[in-house]
């Protein structure tokens, strides 16, 4: 008989920003979206339970990938810092032993978001960037853009970095924040960002801010900001002239960077490229040099739980986080 578990870790943010560098993480997600296309993971549909009198709703994304089973609890509420001085998005990850069942560890998901949506940019762009391609553009500079530039230099030698952002504050606190690393980090205009080979967009915006004719052939664009309705950061007539890669569909149509022109009917199921899944499995790239190549990025549960993985597995190699009997044995 094997042995049982006999405690939950609780992981906290801070522990999951130490034990997870990117090249792991996106080794894990590749490998997941790959699992993902083969039919070697499980991945109900995400469940939402909407609040509307506080302004706010819940999501539940589980999943079973590799050699575990997890589902992070998240939600959205915009008002949050205002009324509670609370981040808007909080998020819990219960990362599961399939053997038993036993639940291994509670893990912050806020950090755990970050990264693996860090590393799904990163996936994305190794299969569909050029692969002399050296500058990068961030349209929005959130925590989301850190975790964008760490996962894209560790897949592109990056030579120069142009992020733009409403707040002149917050660019001027990326630059601070990045500039130990060995290339060049500056403010521009969106328009400046367009003009980079490789593109990360990070914003809550519902009005497109990326135009089709500042964007040059060869360009990868990585839509990582839209996750409700009505969001939309790039131009219509840029995704209809470029070649959309997507991580589901059912999820990008309903909330993703082709929701919106999904929804009037410019946009259909025929005009995407690929599942990024497929195209890992498939080692399948970019269709040539001259193409202009997006990912539309809502975030998969499959991607938590194959990083949720990766944290425990180092939590328990380095004795981080505290161990308590949840479970009555």
């Amino acid at each position: 008989m094997a042995d049982a578990p006999t405690g939950t870790r609780i992981i906290d943010s801070d522990a999951v920003t130490e034990l997870v560098n990117h090249e792991e993480a996106i080794d894990a997600v590749e490998a997941a979206f790959q699992a993902h296309a083969t039919g070697d993971a499980q991945m109900p549909a995400k469940s939402y339970i909407d609040i509307p009198e506080e302004n706010g709703d819940f999501r539940s994304m589980p999943a079973a990938v590799g050699e575990g089973a997890g589902v992070k609890w998240v939600n959205v509420h915009p008002d949050n810092p205002e009324r509670f001085g609370l981040p808007t998005v909080m998020g819990l990850v219960v990362y599961s032993d399939p053997a038993s069942g036993y639940p291994l560890a509670v893990i912050d998901g806020t950090s755990l978001t970050r990264i693996r949506t860090g590393a799904a940019a990163g996936v994305a762009t190794d299969h569909l960037a050029r692969e002399d391609a050296e500058t990068l553009g961030l349209l929005g500079a959130g925590q989301q853009s850190h975790t964008q530039l760490a996962a894209i230099a560790a897949v592109r030698d990056l030579s120069e970095v142009v992020v733009a952002d409403l707040d002149d504050e917050a660019i001027e606190r990326f630059i601070e924040a990045e500039s130990d690393r060995d290339l060049t980090v500056r403010g521009g205009s969106p328009e400046e960002v367009a003009g980079c080979d490789v593109i990360s967009t990070t914003t809550p915006s519902r009005e497109p801010i990326l135009r089709e004719e500042w964007v040059e052939p060869g360009t990868h664009i990585n839509a990582m900001g839209a996750d409700a309705e009505g969001k939309q950061e790039l131009a219509t007539d840029l995704l209809l002239s470029a070649d959309v890669v997507i991580d589901d569909w059912e999820q990008c149509s309903h909330s993703g960077e082709i929701n919106v022109p999904t929804a009037a009917g410019d946009f259909e199921r025929g005009d995407v490229y690929g599942l990024l899944g497929d195209l890992v499995d498939s080692e399948q790239g970019r269709p040539d040099d001259e193409a202009v190549t997006i990912f539309d990025s809502t975030g998969l549960a499959i991607q938590d739980t194959a990083v949720g993985s990766v944290v425990y597995e180092a939590a328990v190699e380095a004795d981080v986080g505290t161990v308590t009997q949840i479970v009555d044995q």
